[in-house]
Order: C-alpha cells, then sequence, then structure tokens
C-alpha cells in the first residue's frame, strides 16, 4: 500500500476529534485508500482491530447500503462501546446525513467518510452537523507521490522521463500502483472517464441527451486553461447543430463540477481587487484523461503544464484565482491565508519576446508576494526579484 503521508499529516490532529473527516474527490484518485492508511494508523496508535468497522455503499453485499434506518439498525448492537466508522462512497446512500448525525448523537464513535462529490457538504450535512466535520481533499497522486513510488521500486529514476510520462498519463493511482504499459493505462484511464460520466454524472443527474452532454464536456477538456463564457460555448454547439439552453449549459458544467472532474477558476482583477463575473478557466482534476478521451497532451503542452501546476496548488491548499493587470493576464494567483503567490506557466523561454511576455506581466504587478515563472527549462533565468524555475524542480519544492 502506498502511505500518502501528505494526506496523512492533514487527517492526524482530527483522529478522535468530535468532528466527521469527509474525505472527497474524483473516484479513482484513491480516497478508499486513505481509509485503509487512516486505520493502519489508528492500529499502530494502539486501537485494537474489534474497535474498526469499515462499509463500502457501493458493494451489494451490504443489505441496508440502500436504507438509512436498516443501516442504522445493522450498526446500532456494534457501538456498544467506542468505534471507528469508515462509510466509503456514502453518498450512495439516501439521506446518508441523517444516519451520521444519528450515530454522532448517540454513541461514542469516530466517523471517516468518502464520496466522490464536490457538493458532499453542501446540503444536509453541513445543515445537521452544524461546523461538527472537517473536509480533506483528495486528490490524484502528484509528481513528487510519483517518484516516491519509483525510487521504492526501481534502482535508478530518471525524473525527466518520469515527467513526461507524468505530463501523458496523470496520476490516477491505480497505474503507478500497477505499473501499467502505456495502452493498459489509456484503456485504463478511457473506462474510468466513461465510468464518471454515465455513473457519477449522467445517471445522477437524470441526463437525458448524454450525446451533447459528453460532446460539450470533450469540448472542454480538448480546450482546458482556455476562457470560456456561455456565449462561446453556445457558439460552438450551434456549429455542432446542437441547441442547449442557458440553464442546461450551466447545469451541464455545474454536474462535471460536483463529480470532481472539471475545476473552474474565476479572473481577479489585480489592480481594481475584485473578481470578475465572466469568462472563467476550466482545468481538468487528473490530465491523463483528456490523453485517454482526446490525445495530443505532449502537442499541447503549456494547456497540460498549466493544468499540472494548478492541480498542484489546489494540492497544496491554496485558494487560485486568473490574475488580470492592465490589459494582460497573470495565470495563476494562489493565496493561502496570510499567503499569497503569483505564477506564470510556459513551455520555454525560447527568445526575449516570450521572456518578455512571461516576467514582463508580473513586474506589473504593484506588491511584494513572490512571483514565479514556471517552464521545462534547465537553466535558470530569474529577474527583478522574479524566480524562475523547472517545472519539476517547482512540483518537488517547498518555497511555495
Amino acid at each position: 500500500m502506498i502511505c500518502r503521508d501528505f494526506y496523512i499529516q492533514k487527517i492526524r490532529p482530527f483522529i478522535d476529534k468530535d468532528v466527521v473527516k469527509v474525505m472527497s474527490g474524483i473516484r479513482r484518485s484513491g480516497k478508499s485508500v486513505m481509509l485503509e492508511l487512516i486505520q493502519r494508523e489508528l492500529l499502530e496508535q494502539g486501537r485494537s482491530e474489534d474497535s474498526i468497522i469499515m462499509l463500502n455503499f457501493e458493494s451489494r453485499l451490504l443489505p441496508f447500503a440502500k436504507n438509512v434506518q436498516s443501516a442504522f439498525d445493522y450498526l446500532k448492537p456494534l457501538l456498544s462501546e467506542k468505534k471507528y466508522l469508515f462509510f466509503d462512497e456514502i453518498q450512495d446512500l439516501p439521506g446518508w446525513e441523517e444516519l451520521v448525525n444519528s450515530l454522532m448523537i448517540d454513541f461514542d464513535v469516530d466517523i471517516y467518510i468518502t464520496g466522490s462529490n464536490a457538493k458532499l457538504l453542501s446540503g444536509e450535512l453541513a445543515t445537521y452537523l452544524g461546523g461538527r466535520y472537517v473536509e480533506i481533499k483528495i486528490y490524484p497522486f502528484s509528481f513528487a507521490e510519483i517518484l516516491d513510488i519509483m525510487r521504492e521500486t526501481q534502482e535508478e529514476v530518471n525524473e525527466a522521463e518520469a515527467f513526461l510520462h507524468y505530463l501523458s498519463y496523470g496520476g490516477m493511482p491505480f497505474i503507478y500502483q500497477n505499473k501499467m504499459e502505456e495502452q493498459a493505462a489509456l484503456m485504463y484511464l478511457e473506462d474510468l472517464f466513461d465510468s464518471i460520466i454515465l455513473k457519477d454524472v449522467a445517471q445522477r443527474n437524470k441526463i437525458r441527451d448524454i450525446g451533447a452532454f459528453k460532446n460539450l464536456l470533450l469540448y472542454f477538456i480538448a480546450g482546458i486553461g482556455n476562457t470560456y463564457s456561455a456565449a462561446s460555448i453556445k457558439k460552438y454547439l450551434k456549429n455542432e447543430n446542437r441547441s442547449v439552453s442557458t440553464e442546461t449549459l450551466y447545469n451541464y458544467i455545474e454536474y462535471c463540477k460536483d463529480a470532481c472532474i472539471l475545476q473552474m477558476v474565476s479572473r481577479e482583477d489585480l489592480i481594481g481587487k475584485k473578481i470578475l463575473q465572466f469568462q472563467e478557466k476550466i482545468y481538468l482534476t487528473d490530465h491523463g484523461l483528456r490523453q485517454a478521451v482526446y490525445g495530443h497532451n505532449q502537442r499541447d503542452i503549456n494547456q497540460i503544464l498549466e493544468n499540472i501546476v494548478f492541480m498542484e496548488l489546489l494540492r497544496r491548499d491554496y485558494n487560485v484565482t486568473i490574475g488580470k493587470a492592465n490589459t494582460r493576464e497573470v495565470d495563476f494567483v494562489a493565496k493561502k491565508r496570510e499567503k499569497r503567490i503569483y505564477v506564470q506557466v510556459a513551455y520555454m523561454l525560447a527568445d526575449e519576446k516570450t521572456v518578455e511576455r512571461e516576467f514582463g506581466v508580473l513586474e506589473e504587478i504593484p506588491d511584494n508576494y513572490p512571483k514565479f515563472v514556471i517552464t521545462m527549462d534547465e537553466i535558470e533565468r530569474s529577474r527583478n526579484g522574479i524566480l524562475h524555475r523547472n517545472i519539476r524542480e517547482f512540483l518537488k519544492g517547498q518555497e511555495f
């Protein structure tokens, strides 16, 4: 089992605390493994195996998995003393919020749950628990995690080759746990994409025109990192001889956000200090899915590098916006409590025009927060206090 210590460190302070630990994220990002890792942590701390109860609500073998009262009745006789409850993919149980709340009130339990839905906490659970929960978002493997895995299984690791593999196939754990070759990895990712589309989006939201929905999603996937508006999307659909209302369009986007497959990023006016209401950007939670269903990750390397850096900022708990400085754009403005950084991403600093474009916009920002230009270049070209970093070093580093 691959130890994801980055997440364990986040969860450890809340063990035995009176809060529900909620782990959300895209399907197959490693949430179930996190439950196993927490159980191992508990055993190492001296808890008994009998104190741990694990239930997977995707399993058809659980006779109570579709009914809250049946689940409560099953658990009740097992909770005469302190128990640690692990509920995997609990969103598949209608009314699960009521079950969790009742268990918290009536028994001495420490609860850990997972779900493949970004809005796991937006509804009844938040109302029932009134702040008695903490959410940890689980993402696919980072590049640093992949390097750690390779170092455990290989005598030598070529970081440049490892990054090119990551660039194409992303960070879904199953690929690296099973050392999958190119074609097998692509087949797995394509099947995973279809599973997310059908189970986590279409079935859950009762989408009837799956063809139109999938066509729109592929449009976003092809153009990750581009700016979109409702008007531009509707124009594209019209050219494809499809018609979707603005309301349906926004619903489709929300469904994909809920399934954790797409990430929306707002634009921020860095001079006027306000969030711009239109023309957001869209990124993929795992860029390997793009290679499987669209291809061309290495051809479209600028887009993929941007996606990788964006997801790394989310992984490190930054709130991220796109910056607008006068007429120019800053790829990412990342904030975490009192900390703020600015990041530009490019393939290579191939000529002085590119250097001026990437550094110049950061030089226009009137503050002294850290500013980075991230590229594939091996030679550092920092200037005027703006740090230039190779993307591999940036992804492994701690300075941001």
